[in-house]
């Protein structure tokens, strides 16, 4: 079966389209070990060596926008409105991504902060690729669910840990933001998962998106997750060597993202 990409004109199969989400895949996984020594020169590790610099507000809102007004414009032309699943999966993203492109800028507190235009780029790359895969999915490919949500209990569990992981990242983003409140510099995160591990709040986006990925049962769902925990961990781990060489006694028994694990 085909289906049509209306303002493209482009015909895409079923088949090629599960291609291009499997060849996605694999580049997160070819990329892992790469980011694993790599840090990208943003937030605390900002400098210019990666290029012309820009202000990290408008930053994240460039590189934050495509995700939400692709997915917006694929809700808006889906033809699957009487499946459920795919309506609240819309919903979630598009929560999601109005927050972090309208709000969480304007909650940042780094004046003085600029991100390398290349960052910003490759940030809004992966979120076209991100969005358009799993926004025509869920738009066009899904499968028919007419019944009621509550009848299933893959959703169920998806939703759960969905909005569980969502929880995480906003109450632990939260106290990351007040840290800065005076611009008194970089202290030693305190509350809430902070006791076990450095970075909750990319635990908490990791748990997210692995529960989006239950909710959809889709290849696109599940790439946005592996790319989610590529992407994140070595960051974590990255932020988790950085507190301990700048903190003399930075809490020994605090692994980087996984409590008790990693």
């Amino acid at each position: 079966m085909t289906y049509y990409i209306d303002p493209l004109l482009v015909t895409i199969s079923e088949s090629t389209f599960n291609y291009i989400t499997l060849a996605w895949i694999a580049l997160a996984v070819i990329l892992f070990p790469f980011l694993l020594k790599i840090t990208p020169p943003y937030g605390r590790y900002s400098n210019a060596t990666w290029g012309p610099m820009i202000n990290n507000k408008l930053s994240w809102f460039f590189m934050e926008i495509p995700s939400f007004a692709i997915i917006l414009w694929y809700f808006w032309n889906t033809t699957n409105y009487e499946n459920k699943i795919v309506i609240v999966a819309f919903l979630l993203w598009i929560i999601h991504y109005f927050n972090r492109a309208f709000i969480f800028p304007l909650r940042l507190r780094t004046k003085s902060k600029k991100m390398p235009l290349a960052i910003m780029l490759s940030g809004a790359f992966f979120n076209i690729m991100n969005a358009g895969l799993n926004g025509y999915w869920l738009a066009f490919l899904a499968p028919e669910h007419s019944g009621d949500l509550l009848d299933s209990p893959r959703f169920i569990i998806g939703i759960t840990i969905f909005t569980g992981g969502f929880l995480i990242n906003q109450f632990h983003d939260t106290i990351l933001i007040h840290l800065r409140r005076f611009n008194t510099g970089y202290k030693v995160p305190v509350g809430g998962l902070f006791k076990h591990v450095s970075c909750p709040n990319y635990l908490g986006e990791i748990i997210q998106w692995s529960g989006f990925a239950i909710i959809c049962w889709s290849l696109p769902a599940l790439s946005f997750a592996i790319w989610t925990f590529v992407n994140l961990v070595p960051r974590a781990l990255s932020h988790h060597k950085w507190y301990n060489e700048k903190f003399e006694h930075y809490p020994k028994e605090r692994k980087a993202v996984f409590p008790f694990i990693l």
